[in-house]
């Protein structure tokens, strides 16, 4: 089964965290990427060399194609959510959309895809990162 790795646990596993989890479906070929996931880290506040490590090491991994069928589907997310009261972020929308489409398993430290997975069929396996959920 294919696991969508959210920007948290990434930020989370490059400053030093260990995620068994995480590293067993690197080892397996089981990571497809997210596009926006990797904007993010990629925009973070690090240095040169570390932007380098970051596109070397992401060049490993599939990248989940988001033709205009996949916005759309985002946007219908974000609308049926808001209707339930939960306020979603375009890339968290995107990123969880991912994972639906492909029945992957969403690794994330963000409380934002427990409310996500509770009104959709979300697959999310959260995991603790810095301290927070």
């Amino acid at each position: 089964m294919d696991v969508i790795v959210d920007s948290s646990v990434w930020i989370a596993a490059l400053a030093g965290e260990t995620f068994a989890e995480v590293e067993s479906a690197m080892t397996a070929g089981r990571i497809v990427l997210s596009p926006l996931v990797i904007a993010e880290l990629l925009s973070g506040d690090n240095t040169l060399e570390d932007r380098e490590f970051i596109g070397q090491l992401l060049q490993d991994f599939p990248l989940h194609e988001t033709p205009l069928g996949h916005w759309i589907r985002v946007g219908n997310l974000r609308r049926l959510l808001a209707s339930k009261g939960v306020n979603v972020t375009i890339p968290d929308a995107h990123v969880a959309q991912c994972a639906i489409e492909r029945n992957a398993t969403l690794y994330s430290g963000d409380r934002i895809f427990v409310s996500i997975a509770k009104h959709t069929p979300l697959r999310l396996a959260a995991v603790l990162t810095g301290g927070r959920l």
